[in-house]
């Protein structure tokens, strides 16, 4: 790796994952490389998770990991508001249900630890696509609490007890740690996540795997996972904000992990940002990113990486263009 490189906007190469629930959206709608079969559930775009490492795709530093970055240039990367870590904080992926996910639930911080030898995992979610009658599950209903829903899970009827709402295009959804939830089939979906893969399963609609035989859940850590008291989920209401005569901004959801947020651009905007980096997800449209290393397209279905190093940043749409930024508190 070339250490005398500036760092630049860097994409990475996805990292594609084949589940039994998955469909073939990331490639017809978001242009990934699936190939065949039904099967394609997620797209880690940009992903440091044991031997998941996303890869740097663009520029001179092509084919280096982003753990590599990390390790060698931590300040540079992620900025000094942040400071250097083992592991970058921040997962972001695509998610094509075809089928409904199980029902399940993330353990926060410290039950992580002690569960699982994870982190914690809050997540937001950002509806892109969803079939007519797909729903979301987030959250118990009122009053549902760990007897009854343990007896629900003995007898296969948790879904009664689930919170739901109708799955629409631009939706957000914050899920904290120890929120009970699903995504319904026919959703695609944006998904930030702290870097995590603690999920523990309490219900899988009473399918079987490609193995014949059901999948495993983990119900006791579940139940110690879940927030009995945080009831119903909805997505978040959200406002408008000018962006300097560029477009619009909408606040997203916010976390102690990361803050998100809409940008719908129609005229050239700077991002500056020398404390901490930023993460850019195409919506829908075109960006070019232009910076000291030359410019960087950003389409829809695509990510890319500001690093703090990177100052000042301008986005350029053609057109009219809808991007989410992502970046830690």
């Amino acid at each position: 790796m070339p250490r005398d490189q500036a760092l630049y906007p860097l994409r990475f190469e996805p990292i594609l994952r084949r589940l039994i629930w998955g469909g073939r959206r990331l490639g017809t709608v978001l242009h990934k490389p699936i190939g065949d079969g039904s099967d394609h559930a997620e797209s880690w775009e940009l992903a440091d998770y044991h031997d998941q490492v996303s890869v740097v795709k663009n520029g001179p530093l092509a084919g280096t990991t982003l753990r590599e970055l990390l390790r060698s240039r931590p300040i540079e990367l992620l900025g000094p508001a942040i400071g250097a870590g083992d592991q970058f904080p921040l997962l972001v992926k695509f998610i094509d249900a075809r089928e409904d996910l199980s029902v399940q639930v993330h353990p926060d911080d410290e039950k992580a630890r002690r569960l699982a030898g994870d982190n914690g995992k809050t997540e937001a979610w950002l509806v892109l696509a969803a079939d007519p009658g797909s729903v979301i599950y987030a959250g118990l209903r009122p009053g549902v609490g760990p007897e009854e829903f343990r007896r629900a899970i003995e007898s296969s009827t948790v879904e009664p007890l689930l919170h739901r709402f109708p799955a629409r295009p631009g939706d957000a959804i914050l899920i904290e740690a120890g929120t009970v939830h699903a995504i319904g089939a026919g959703v695609l979906l944006a998904e930030v996540q702290q870097t995590s893969d603690a999920t523990f399963r309490v219900f899988d609609w009473n399918r079987v795997g490609a193995d014949g035989k059901p999948r495993e859940l983990h119900i006791e850590q579940a139940m110690e996972s879940i927030d009995f008291g945080r009831g119903p989920v909805d997505p978040m209401k959200t406002c408008l904000d000018d962006v300097a005569g560029a477009g619009t901004r909408e606040r997203l959801p916010a976390s102690r992990y990361f803050v998100l947020e809409r940008w719908r651009l129609h005229e050239p905007i700077w991002i500056q940002q020398a404390d901490r980096f930023t993460i850019l997800v195409g919506l829908d449209g075109d960006i070019e990113l232009e910076s000291v290393g030359g410019p960087v397209a950003l389409e829809a279905g695509q990510t890319v990486l500001l690093p703090a190093a990177v100052e000042e940043c301008r986005l350029v749409p053609r057109g009219e263009a809808t991007l989410l930024t992502c970046v830690v508190p």
